[in-house]
């Protein structure tokens, strides 16, 4: 917006960064809503999609190490390893996933039909500029995802895909500690604050005390 001052020039107003955005931690997927994302991918024989979906809700990882993985990071040989480490980009720091036997079988769906070599990246670009997909990339294919169920892309993103599972781990078992490890996370306070467990468990005990008022 741009008006003029009585007595100088014209001042240029820009619209705050944030208009129309959902500002705060993006929400973990539910499980109704994993399942159902995996349904249309497959429905689709989307194998690309169903293996960077469920190696994304596996291994928690944050969208630069899950985009730089490369074939010899999950695989020996023609088989996919149920445990896997990688050194994050931002901490320096290793951290270990597991693979699930669904996602494994995804993942060496989409290897056999990329014809994908051991050095090569996991997920290679299309566009000849990048060895492999982008983070901004991977934060419009997540998007895409959660459109196609019928959820607003704007309130989700790649950190919803990392905290899913995490999320899931922590509610089902309370273990901090463990999702702290399995986050990478070098501070618990950093787990807490991340999962946001806070809000979450007083919401709980808000819900379990209602019986008794």
């Amino acid at each position: 917006m741009r008006y003029s001052s009585e007595n100088g020039p014209s001042i240029t107003h820009l619209d705050p960064w944030n208009k129309h955005k959902l500002i705060g931690q993006k929400p973990p997927l539910k499980l109704k809503d994993i399942w159902a994302i995996r349904i249309r991918l497959q429905l689709a024989n989307n194998i690309r999609g169903l293996a960077l979906f469920n190696l994304a809700i596996d291994s928690k990882l944050r969208g630069c190490d899950l985009v730089n993985l490369r074939v010899r990071d999950i695989a020996h040989g023609t088989k996919i390893v149920s445990r896997a480490m990688i050194l994050q980009q931002k901490t320096h720091r290793p951290v270990q996933f597991e693979i699930t036997e669904q996602t494994r079988k995804s993942v060496i769906d989409w290897i056999n039909q990329a014809a994908l070599r051991s050095d090569e990246y996991l997920f290679p670009s299309r566009n000849t500029l990048s060895p492999h997909i982008s983070t901004r990339q991977y934060a419009r294919i997540v998007k895409s995802w959660v459109s196609m169920i019928g959820l607003d892309p704007h309130d989700y993103g790649t950190h919803s895909m990392r905290r899913t599972k995490a999320t899931l781990i922590y509610r089902r078992t309370k273990n901090l500690r463990a999702v702290q490890l399995l986050l990478g996370h070098t501070k618990l306070e950093s787990t807490v604050r991340y999962l946001g467990i806070e809000v979450d468990d007083a919401l709980d005990i808000s819900e379990n005390t209602e019986g008794h008022l």
